[in-house]
């Protein structure tokens, strides 16, 4: 995939979890309360919950929401007990699909995303179908750099911070790093007063499938069903769409 498709791929979803921010809340307390039961309550100490916080916070998550979240986690708070499960499958023209969901009911869960992929002609795979074709990486976007920053010196020195992989396309740059690196890779990036428009470990595919016109409609038709289910996360596909297909599909 292009280093442009991949970023409007990344950017579709992100403004349509936006458009729906009233699930996206609840959406986000179970993560702070799965990442901080799992790890340090500390965000400090625990890279999942700040990455979890750093996401709330962009989504003006309110205050007393996050800290009840992870009070129910530390057990100051009665709540329900988190897990978290991943589903591999397939939409259609074999566009690879990883879900990701934190569920306080596994039948529940997998039922629902079993009947989503059979719905949109899509189906379930089994473990490790799917997952090999994707990879944990930090990754970083910058749509927009200081005037007076020198842009090569400047990637130059995120390879102290563990810069792996670039893709500058002029108006959006791409920065990949391993997960581990995000943390002070993001930092880096703000001292030198960058202002990233998006931080985040994500899964990236390691090749894509081309798809367009109705076919396309079928896949991000399953993908949005899947990403407005209660229990799901994460959503991530190789699809490789057009740009003018997925800015249609966003302003429906």
């Amino acid at each position: 995939m292009s280093g442009h498709s991949k970023w409007q791929n990344v950017r579709y979803r992100k403004e349509r979890q936006d458009k729906k921010r009233s699930g996206l809340f609840g959406k986000l307390i179970k993560e702070i309360t799965l990442q901080a039961r799992n790890g340090d309550p500390d965000p400090v100490n625990n890279s999942g919950l700040a990455q979890a916080l750093e996401r709330a916070h962009a989504a003006n998550l309110p205050k007393d929401s996050i800290d009840r979240a992870i009070k129910r986690a530390t057990g100051e708070l009665d709540g329900v007990s988190y897990e978290e499960v991943t589903y591999e499958g397939y939409a259609p023209e074999g566009v690879a699909v990883l879900v990701r969901a934190v569920t306080d009911n596994r039948n529940r869960a997998a039922a629902a995303i079993r009947h989503i992929f059979v719905k949109h002609g899509g189906s379930l795979a089994s473990v490790g179908s799917v997952s090999w074709l994707f990879r944990r990486q930090g990754m970083i976007v910058i749509e927009q750099l200081p005037q007076d920053l020198d842009r090569d010196e400047f990637l130059m020195s995120l390879i102290e911070l563990g810069a792996e992989e670039f893709d500058d396309q002029g108006d959006v740059i791409e920065i990949y790093c391993a997960p581990a690196d995000l943390a002070a890779l993001s930092e880096g990036i703000k001292k030198a007063g960058v202002v990233p428009s998006r931080t985040e470990a994500t899964m990236v595919p390691q090749n894509t499938a081309k798809v367009d016109g109705r076919a396309a409609e079928k896949v991000i038709k399953l993908i949005n069903e899947l990403d407005d289910n209660e229990d799901v996360q994460e959503v991530f596909a190789n699809f490789d769409i057009p740009d003018e297909i997925l800015i249609k599909l966003n302003s429906e």
